[in-house]
């Protein structure tokens, strides 16, 4: 019979914790190294039989991933929640830390969470740092409309973020001090270089071989752009480990938090554990898709009708969601519904 043994690691940002047990619980070695290649290299080489590891999902867990896996018979990652709520103690510090995870792998109770494969986690790090500069584009135009302000300049809100309509207005602006003038050409030159480099990192995304016929077949949804499609597909990874819309829908963060018991059933919020840019994304989408999608634009009249804007937002968004999770599946353009009326 084939001996294996079970590690359990807290990843820091400086140290990493480790604990390796057998089969029974019995300590085979704990200790402490620094979380570099070489001291991991080091650690994965020096153990005598095969291992199993699991560690918990951290900022630095990706790059530690991806170096033990070749390692290991079998490498997990626990979801960090989940595993507070499961090991919660009076006593906490790293070494115990990294033996109740080596416990919870060996009695297969860890909670493990879905770790996407490496390709897709750089484009996945490329798409977020775009959105990253969007953030500081936008923060860039209320700064120039600010500056305005603050003087008192007169100006047009539609227009102030061309390029020609800006120079020709700070020809006008000779009564307002030099100090914002040179303010204002700083903006606008911030405001320039991170759209510009926004849109090169999208336009390398949706090149990308492995994305572009998934963003192609997404985008045939009515109300899908390019943005929705790459979210989609790069937030989700692989598509087929959602087995129902239910699940698809509480990943993204359309649901509410459920509290049942004693047959009294309590539902509160939009619930907070979730992939926060999908989430953010497909509601956005939601409150333009009904300008696109026939059928969007009747449901969304019907909720409406029911009083609560909210809600009817979040009704589509759990339709776009049927809708690319569907698409994304079957690997098949979106058709609707009275197409496929007619072609009956």
């Amino acid at each position: 019979m084939t001996i294996i043994n079970y590690i359990g690691f807290d990843i820091h940002k400086k140290v990493i914790s480790f604990c390796e047990k057998m089969i029974d619980g019995e300590i085979v070695e704990q200790g402490m190294i620094s979380a570099t290649r070489d001291s991991l290299s080091a650690l994965v080489r020096s153990r005598k039989v095969p291992w199993v590891g699991a560690m918990e999902a951290t900022l630095f867990t990706g790059w530690i991933y991806d170096y033990l896996l070749p390692f290991a018979q079998e490498l997990k990652v626990a979801h960090p929640q989940m595993l507070k709520a499961i090991t919660a103690s009076k006593k906490k510090n790293d070494a115990s830390d990294a033996e109740k995870i080596a416990d919870l792998l060996r009695c297969n109770l860890l909670p493990e969470c879905y770790m996407a494969p490496s390709e897709y986690r750089d484009l996945r790090r490329i798409l977020r740092y775009r959105n990253l500069l969007v953030r500081e584009a936008i923060k860039m135009k209320n700064k120039t409309a600010g500056l305005l302000m603050e003087v008192g300049a007169t100006y047009s809100k539609k227009r102030l973020y061309g390029k020609k309509y800006f120079n020709e207005l700070l020809g006008t602006l000779d009564y307002i001090p030099d100090s914002v003038v040179d303010l204002l050409k700083i903006t606008r030159s911030n405001l320039e270089i991170f759209t510009r480099l926004q849109k090169s990192l999208i336009a390398g995304l949706i090149a990308d071989p492995q994305l572009k016929k998934r963003v192609e077949l997404l985008m045939t949804i009515p109300g899908i752009g390019e943005i929705t499609a790459l979210t989609w597909a790069l937030e989700v990874g692989e598509v087929q480990r959602f087995g129902r819309i239910s699940q698809a829908v509480s990943y993204c963060g359309l649901c509410s938090a459920q509290n049942e018991s004693a047959g009294k059933n309590k539902r509160g919020p939009i619930s907070k554990k979730r992939n926060k840019h999908l989430q953010t994304v497909l509601i956005e989408a939601a409150k333009l898709a009904p300008r696109w999608n026939p059928e969007l634009a009747i449901i969304h009249e019907r909720e409406l009708s029911k009083g609560n804007r909210n809600r009817a937002t979040l009704v589509l968004a759990r339709k776009l969601v049927a809708y690319l999770l569907a698409v994304d599946k079957n690997q098949k353009k979106f058709i609707p519904k009275e197409v496929l009326r007619e072609a009956a």
